[in-house]
């Protein structure tokens, strides 16, 4: 039986390509941003979504982190994609004088857009295939989407790789609702929110690591939204919640912070695709 799985829509985003690669027989329902995909996922619309988490030019979707902190889901998997984008129309290069796509697409094409098409105007939508669907409609507009979203479209490709590097790998995250056990070779990503803001604080915290050996593969700061200067920390580690180790590092780590919140403990990725 295949999984109804949650993801930006509409048809030929590259959360849809993770998906498929996730679970090639699963169903798709479309949403409008990640938030809805997250919190469909909560209200069990869905039975996982698929939603990018960070990007290797770019860094983390702050969108997505802001709903994986305030919904009740977790993450499940996580999945490597790497992204080439491509400049498509119905008209030629000459032509162009809007381009459009998602923020995070634009950015990843910054150094391009530049050097190509330095007139051009740039308008932001909400996604990649939104932006193609936008394209078929005049000749001077172009959209930076997927390859495949100019067969879905009716589209020109008239740039391919416009990437500003070629090492372009977005990390899209599974998110479900229960903690898959665990496998020997698994990821756990938190959330810390320090109240104290004492010297050494954040230090202490990762002492608890370090004096376990557990090895951590991303930290990262967020506004808490509550002051100037006032974070959450996102930390990535090595390791299931379940494991001994984590698990005393955890316990401790509780007593020291004001919200500390497992956000997933999850089978790791394989290579990029």
């Amino acid at each position: 039986m295949s999984s109804l799985i949650g993801v930006l829509g509409p048809e030929g985003t590259f959360s849809e390509k993770a998906a498929r690669k996730y679970s090639p027989g699963g169903s798709l329902r479309y949403f409008r941003d990640f938030e809805e995909v997250i919190a469909s996922v909560e209200m069990s619309e869905v039975e996982i979504g698929i939603v990018p988490l960070e990007n290797s030019l770019e860094g983390s979707v702050g969108q997505t982190l802001d709903a994986l902190l305030r919904r009740d889901v977790k993450i499940v998997g996580e999945i490597n994609l790497h992204v080439r984008h491509c400049l498509l129309g119905i008209g030629r290069p000459e032509e162009v004088k809007v381009i459009l796509s998602h923020p995070q697409a634009l950015a990843q094409c910054r150094g391009y857009l530049k050097r190509q098409f330095p007139e051009a105007e740039l308008r932001t939508t909400g996604s990649t295939s939104h932006a193609a669907r936008l394209a078929q409609e005049f000749s001077e507009m172009a959209a930076i989407a997927d390859s495949e979203a100019a067969e879905r479209y009716s589209l020109g490709v008239i740039d391919r790789n416009v990437q500003d590097s070629d090492q372009n790998v977005t990390r899209f995250a599974v998110v479900g609702r229960e903690m898959p056990e665990p496998t020997g070779w698994d990821k756990t990503s938190l959330a810390i929110y320090l109240e104290r803001a004492e010297p050494g604080a954040l230090w202490e915290v990762l002492g608890e690591f370090a004096v376990r050996k557990i090895n951590l593969t991303k930290i990262e700061s967020r506004p808490s939204r509550l002051g100037l200067g006032d974070y959450y920390f996102f930390i990535d580690l090595e390791g299931h919640v379940s494991d001994p180790t984590v698990e005393e590092a955890l316990t401790r780590i509780k007593k020291m912070a004001a919200m500390t919140k497992v956000l997933g403990s999850y089978p790791r990725a394989g290579p990029e695709e």
